[in-house]
C-alpha cells in the first residue's frame, strides 16, 4: 500500500465527496503514488480524513468508471495504466530571452489599463463594513430555484441543445421571455429580431462603440457619469462631450452630437430619475439633430420605486433610442448575462461582431436563465429583492440622518440601488476613503465619476447590498467617526 498519508482542509460550504476525489485526482496527477503499488483502501482512506467509508467508496468507483484507477480483487486500487501522467518538475515560467522579447509598449494601439476607473478591492469581503456598489449579498441568492433550472438543463429526458455551438445564434427560448415577459414591463414592444444577448450590458455598450463609433464622433454623456461605459466610448477615439445633471436629469445642451448615453432609470452615479419632461425634451433634441441616443437601464429589475416610469425607449416613435439592460444585475452581477434591443439592421450587424469576438454567450446559462424566468423564479426572487432593498435603503437612509448628518443625499435620488452623497466643502473623499478602510468600512471616492478637468473632491457613494443589514448602523457611526477626525485635521 502506498505510505502517503493525504490530508483535506475540508470546506464546508462544498461536499466531502468532491473534496476527497479533488484530493486523489491532484495526488494522481502529481504522480506520488507508483504504478505498480496499490492505493489506500476505502477504509484507511477514511480513516485518515475522518469521512465516511461510504464517501471514499463512491469516489473509488468514479474514477474506476472513469478511468483513473482499476480495481483489483483482494489486492485493491492501483493505477490505471492508461491514467494521465504527471508532469514532472514543471517550471513556474517558461525559460525566456528578456534580452530579446519584444517591446510591447512601442506595440500597443490602445492602453486601457491608463484609463480612469472605478476600482473595488478584491477583497471586499474581508471587510467588516463594505458600503460598495455593484455587489450582491450572496446569501439572497435563490440558489434552490436556480438549482431546479440547472436540474432541468441537465436532465436526461431532454436534447442537451446547449452542448452545440449556435455560432451567432441565441436561445430562442431565452428572447422569448425577454419579449414576452421582460420588456412589457418597461413599455417596450419587440420582436425577436430586435433582440440580442450580451456578456452583460457591458458587452452591449462595447458592440456598440466598436459599430457606431470613430475619431470625429461626438458622444454626448452625463457629467457625473457611468466611468466604464465612458472609457468604452474613447476607445474609438471619438469625441467626448459632457452635459450637465440636475434634478430632473441630464440636461441636452445646444451642442450637437452624434449619440446621447443617458441612464434615465437612475443616473449614474447620483440616482436621479429622469423626468417625464426632460425626456421628452431630450427626445425632441435627438430628432432635431439626427441623432441616436443609447439608454442604459441598467438597473431595471431592480428597481424597487414605486411606480417608476416607463424606459425611454417606451416613448420613441421614430427608432432612435438603443435600449441596454441587464438581466443579472439584481440575480447574480457573475452571471453576466444582458441585451439590446435596437433595429434589426442594426442588431444584425451587432451579431455579427459579436461572432468574431466571441461567438455568443454560453447557451447552458441562455437556457437556465429561459427556465429560470419561464417558472417564475425570477419573479419571485425579484419581488425579495425589492423588497430586501427597500428595507436596506431605508436603514441605510436613517444611519445616515443619525450618524452622518454633515453628509446628505442630493434631491431626486430617492431609492435608488446606492446612495450619492456630498461631503462637506473641503473634505477630500480619497483621503475618507484611505482612513475609513483602515477602520474596516469601504466606500467609494466620487472624484473619478466626473469629466472636469478640477473634478469635485468632496462627493462619495455608498451601496446597500453587499454588506449585512445589521451591520450598517455601525458601519455608519465608524464612517462618521473617521470623517469626524479628518475634519479636525
Amino acid at each position: 500500500m502506498s505510505g502517503h498519508l493525504l490530508h483535506v482542509d475540508f470546506d464546508r460550504q462544498r461536499g466531502l465527496q468532491e473534496q476527497v476525489r479533488e484530493t486523489l485526482i491532484r495526488a494522481i496527477l502529481s504522480g506520488i503514488f507508483d504504478a505498480n503499488t496499490p492505493l489506500p483502501s476505502c477504509r484507511q482512506l477514511a480513516a485518515q480524513l475522518n469521512v465516511s467509508r461510504n464517501t471514499t467508496a463512491l469516489v473509488f468507483e468514479g474514477l474506476v468508471n472513469e478511468g483513473f484507477l482499476i480495481s483489483r480483487p483482494r489486492s485493491g486500487y492501483y493505477l490505471h495504466p492508461d491514467a494521465p501522467q504527471a508532469v514532472a518538475n514543471m517550471p513556474e515560467r517558461a525559460p525566456s530571452d528578456d534580452g530579446n522579447a519584444p517591446a510591447w509598449c512601442n506595440r500597443l494601439k490602445i492602453t486601457p489599463s491608463q484609463q480612469e476607473s472605478i476600482l473595488k478591492p478584491a477583497g471586499w469581503r474581508d471587510y467588516r463594513y463594505p458600503f460598495i456598489y455593484g455587489q450582491p449579498d450572496t446569501r439572497q441568492f435563490p440558489l434552490a430555484s436556480w438549482r431546479a433550472a440547472a436540474g432541468w438543463l441537465h436532465g436526461g429526458g431532454r436534447d442537451p441543445d446547449w452542448v452545440v455551438d449556435q455560432v451567432d445564434r441565441d436561445v430562442p427560448m431565452l428572447i422569448e421571455q425577454i419579449r414576452t415577459r421582460i420588456l412589457p414591463k418597461r413599455g417596450i414592444a419587440a420582436s425577436a429580431d430586435e433582440i440580442l444577448i450580451t456578456l452583460g450590458s457591458q458587452n452591449a455598450l462595447y458592440l456598440l462603440t466598436r459599430l457606431l463609433m470613430g475619431r470625429g464622433t461626438r458622444v454626448g454623456v452625463e457629467n457625473p457619469c457611468f466611468r466604464e461605459a465612458i472609457n468604452t466610448f474613447a476607445l474609438s477615439g471619438c469625441d467626448i462631450v459632457p452635459h450637465a445633471v440636475d434634478d430632473e436629469g441630464m440636461q441636452p445642451g445646444s451642442g450637437r452630437c452624434d449619440y446621447y448615453y443617458v441612464t434615465p432609470g437612475h443616473q449614474v452615479p447620483t440616482g436621479i430619475t429622469m423626468s417625464k419632461r426632460r425626456r421628452d425634451e431630450l427626445l425632441a433634441h435627438a430628432a432635431a439633430q439626427d441623432a441616436v441616443i443609447i439608454e442604459d437601464d441598467y438597473d431595471s429589475e431592480s428597481n424597487f420605486t414605486r411606480n417608476p416610469l416607463p424606459a425611454l425607449k417606451a416613448s420613441d416613435r421614430q427608432g432612435r433610442v438603443i435600449y441596454v439592460s441587464s438581466l443579472s444585475k439584481a440575480l447574480s452581477p457573475g452571471l453576466r448575462l444582458g441585451f439590446m434591443v435596437a433595429d434589426p439592421e442594426l442588431i444584425d450587424e451587432a451579431r455579427a461582431l459579436r461572432r468574431l469576438a466571441y461567438r455568443h454567450p454560453p447557451s447552458n446559462i441562455q437556457y437556465q436563465m429561459a427556465y429560470f424566468l419561464a417558472q417564475g423564479h425570477y419573479e419571485t426572487h425579484l419581488r425579495r429583492y425589492r423588497e430586501d432593498s427597500a428595507r436596506r435603503w431605508e436603514t441605510l437612509n436613517q444611519a445616515l440622518q443619525q450618524q452622518l448628518p454633515a453628509c446628505r443625499p442630493l434631491p431626486g435620488s430617492e431609492h435608488a440601488n446606492a446612495f450619492w452623497l456630498r461631503a462637506p466643502d473641503g473634505v477630500n473623499t480619497q483621503q475618507l476613503t484611505w482612513r475609513a478602510a483602515h477602520a474596516g468600512v469601504l466606500i467609494e471616492p466620487g472624484a473619478r465619476h466626473f469629466l472636469d478637468d478640477a473634478p469635485p473632491e468632496n462627493y462619495f457613494r455608498m451601496g446597500f447590498h453587499a454588506i449585512a443589514p445589521e451591520a450598517i448602523f455601525p458601519g455608519t457611526a465608524a464612517l462618521g467617526g473617521q470623517l469626524a477626525r479628518l475634519l479636525d485635521g
